[in-house]
């Protein structure tokens, strides 16, 4: 079966099972649009099913191609590099270029960096914070939904660690945000109006981050 999305022809793959009680559209990596359902799920049933949902469909394909542009792309602090493979124990950024080893841990470099750059960051804005707070421990990890947390109790700052490819203002953001929740563990007028203290642009940055959610 085939449908058509935003003008591009797509092949659509069903796959119809016996113990199936509900039917799954997906979009998976080819950009194409795969159906679960139950073996006796008629085809019109599939095609209106397709035609019904072409605006998410469409908003999915869009989102697995940014995806894919992004991982087509060296990011590091919000610049883009082109990536060149050569046989080298360690990642050497250049001007404009990466040079790393086809088998090197990509995460495991952006890590050591973030570990770096995260508590440089963290450090700084604590500094020229207008209110007394104490001095958090920082965790680091990939969220899915989240750029950082703040555990009030634990006085604990968990930070994204996709971070690390953005430009530098946007982590400056993220730790004044969690820093704010120490003194407000809400999202108060009081408490924004503490962040906009040290991002007087903050606004303007999540409106920014979001693009990238």
């Amino acid at each position: 079966m085939k449908t058509i999305i935003d003008d591009v022809e797509r092949d659509v793959f069903i796959t119809k099972k016996r113990g199936n009680k509900n039917t799954y559209l997906r979009v998976k990596e080819d950009l194409n649009i795969y159906i679960t359902t139950n073996y006796y799920t008629p085809n019109r049933e599939i095609e209106k099913l397709i035609e019904d949902n072409k605006a998410s469909i469409s908003k999915m394909i869009l989102r697995l191609k940014r995806k894919q542009e992004k991982d087509e792309n060296f990011m590091y602090l919000g610049k883009k590099y082109d990536i060149i493979y050569l046989n080298t124990k360690d990642i050497v950024v250049g001007q404009d270029k990466i040079f790393l080893n086809r088998t090197y841990d990509i995460n495991k470099w952006f890590l050591k960096e973030a570990k770096r750059v995260f508590k440089e960051e963290l450090d700084k804005i604590y500094e020229v914070f207008p209110r007394k707070i104490p001095y958090p421990s920082l965790t680091i990890r990939t969220m899915k939904t989240r750029w950082g947390v703040c555990n009030t109790r634990t006085k604990r700052v968990t930070l994204n660690l996709e971070l690390i490819k953005k430009d530098i203002k946007y982590l400056d953001y993220v730790v004044a945000h969690e820093l704010s929740h120490l003194v407000y563990p809400n999202h108060s007028k009081d408490f924004w109006a503490l962040v906009e203290l040290v991002i007087p642009n903050y606004k303007e940055l999540r409106k920014e981050m979001r693009e990238y959610e």
